[in-house]
């Protein structure tokens, strides 16, 4: 999921190279947290949070069955 994640932000960015991705547990659940350059921030969120609410749609369809997943857009500025 964390490979995937990163796939899609870095298509999406001017920058890929400032594209990184974290992983974490938070009591039961993995949380994937995505850092892109500053200039990029609004492509990987979208109009409205669309592409955000997409980007993590794709995610947890990814993940395997009964495990939780989310997704933090983390602003490195």
């Amino acid at each position: 999921m964390k490979e995937l994640l990163r796939y899609m932000a870095e298509q999406l960015v001017e920058k890929p190279e400032g594209v990184s991705v974290t992983e974490r547990d938070n009591g039961g659940e993995t949380v994937l947290e995505l850092r892109v350059a500053p200039g990029d921030m609004g492509k990987v969120i979208g109009r409205g949070g669309g592409v955000a609410k997409d980007l993590r749609t794709v995610v947890r369809s990814a993940a395997p069955a009964g495990k939780r997943v989310n997704v933090e857009i983390i602003d490195k500025s």
